[in-house]
């Protein structure tokens, strides 16, 4: 309660969802309002190239002839004209008739080129109010940023005192409670033994046939386990080692990643790759990066998306892990697909209103501002950006196949993390336009049947799927562990020992 005092604050969560809904709310106000800005833009761009003054050509702009009030003026020009047409069937130029209908006439299409004028003149006070308004969005924006950041900061520093006052209030609380057993059994005194029976000598010896028990339980034991395995492996349906992904799914292997323990309620490193400690896991992924690029040699692997049947199968890790073994051969681009859920930016530490691949599809923001560079493995990284309400409309229209064609052009690899298959649609829409797919399947964990149906919709849409990639795999029970990158006895990831002389 001191620090809430001091700071001064009421309620730190309450506080950071408002500044969060803040937040997003102005993010989306300002990219409405660039939009409408860069509409206004394009319009005054074509303006300036006709003249203000041709009033001919600037009434021929859709904008301009779409207006209803310039639709009405250009509709009572026809009818004039057409009477003046008509009355000159019948009487001279010089008939009055014939002049009043001219002066009308010059009268009308006087009105048309004031109201066309006008148009103009309120398309550019549009354009500068709107250009005030974005300013404005941008200076709130970034105010509101600052104060996101400090809230942030206060809610860690909060959380953490108030972690240690509950475990000083624990500690306190044992100490009282044994204190109070203490007084209160003080004054008992307990007897040192008692009798429960009176003892008899027997008048046999006795012994227990300790052969005949051994050997009854090793033949027990060893016939349970041998039925409980038959038993388990005709009930299990998952796929867990190399052989199972090619007879039962019939799909090439293309490595496995091992299970790696980590403590509970905390995410695998996602820089694993680089640390010595995971050294074999980062062997793994190297076995994997080659077991891709020597898949279909006829095949450049330049796009690759990476996709599993369901959350939670560890794609994002692959993903990241393909992307910094990748990146150690050339530029490497990491884009994070997933629009519903996206999960790149928080892995990384990147801002959640950092603009992303949805602002550059949009077109709000330049290619610059959507990626960043993570200084410790040398990836570039493009997060989802701003969820966009339609995500399958966005990632199906031609601009995303467009975008991949322009990044192709400036980096070497380009790894996409998509969402799962049996979710949404959204992985198939992405398969059509990249090079391969990457299936990552959870060892001893997903079932086959949601696994091949995931498969068949991505065959249906003509992707082409590299292999899978099996995960989390318990190298203890692995008859493959051998064959895909990591080794008990010698790891490539250590240098042999030199003999001694």
């Amino acid at each position: 309660m001191y620090y809430k005092d001091q700071q001064p604050l009421v309620d730190i969560e309450g506080i950071a969802g408002l500044v969060t809904q803040e937040l997003e709310q102005i993010s989306k106000q300002l990219v409405d309002a660039r939009a409408t800005k860069n509409n206004l833009e394009s319009i005054n761009r074509v303006i300036n190239e006709y003249g203000n003054d041709n009033i001919g050509l600037l009434g021929s702009m859709p904008e301009i002839t779409s207006h209803r009030v310039i639709q009405d003026v250009k509709r009572e020009v026809v009818l004039v004209e057409r009477k003046v047409s008509e009355l000159s069937e019948v009487y001279g130029p010089k008939h009055p008739k014939m002049i009043s209908a001219k002066s009308e006439l010059a009268t009308v299409k006087t009105n048309l080129n004031k109201q066309i004028k006008g148009l103009i003149t309120g398309i550019e006070k549009e354009l500068n109010r709107t250009t005030r308004t974005v300013n404005a969005l941008e200076r709130d924006l970034a105010k509101i940023r600052a104060e996101y950041q400090d809230i942030t900061r206060k809610e860690t520093q909060y959380n953490q005192l108030k972690r240690e006052v509950e475990t000083n209030r624990n500690i306190f609380n044992t100490f009282l409670s044994r204190s109070k057993e203490t007084e209160v059994t003080s004054d008992f005194s307990s007897a040192a033994a008692r009798f429960t029976d009176r003892a008899y000598a027997p008048r046999n010896p006795s012994k227990p046939n300790k052969k005949l028990i051994v050997i009854l339980a090793f033949v027990a034991s060893f016939g349970f386990a041998v039925v409980m395995t038959f038993v388990f492996d005709a009930l299990n349906d998952t796929v867990k080692n190399k052989n199972d992904v090619e007879n039962k799914l019939a799909q090439r292997m293309l490595g496995l990643l091992p299970h790696v323990v980590v403590p509970k309620k905390s995410f695998f490193p996602i820089h694993a790759y680089l640390e010595d400690t995971y050294r074999r896991f980062a062997e793994s992924v190297r076995t994997l990066r080659t077991s891709l690029l020597l898949t279909h040699l006829d095949r450049a692997h330049q796009v690759i998306a990476v996709t599993s049947t369901s959350p939670g199968e560890g794609k994002t890790t692959t993903s990241a892990n393909l992307a910094m073994s990748l990146a150690q051969m050339g530029k490497v681009l990491l884009i994070d697909a997933d629009l519903r859920k996206p999960a790149l930016a928080k892995r990384f530490d990147i801002p959640v209103f950092h603009p992303g691949l949805s602002n550059l599809m949009i077109g709000t923001e330049q290619l610059a501002e959507c990626v960043h560079v993570d200084t410790q493995s040398g990836v570039t990284i493009m997060p989802s950006g701003q969820i966009p309400s339609n995500p399958l409309e966005l990632l199906s229209s031609p601009r995303f196949a467009e975008l991949l064609s322009e990044l192709k052009a400036q980096y070497d690899h380009i790894i996409v993390d998509t969402p799962p298959t049996q979710a949404v649609s959204d992985a198939l829409v992405i398969a059509q336009s990249v090079d391969s797919v990457v299936y990552v399947v959870k060892s001893d964990i997903t079932r086959i049947k949601p696994i091949t149906a995931g498969l068949e919709r991505l065959f249906e849409v003509k992707a082409h799927v590299a292999g899978v990639v099996l995960n989390k795999v318990d190298m203890s029970k692995s008859k493959d562990e051998h064959s895909h990158g990591y080794y008990d006895y010698y790891d490539y990831s250590q240098q042999p020992e030199k003999p001694q002389v």
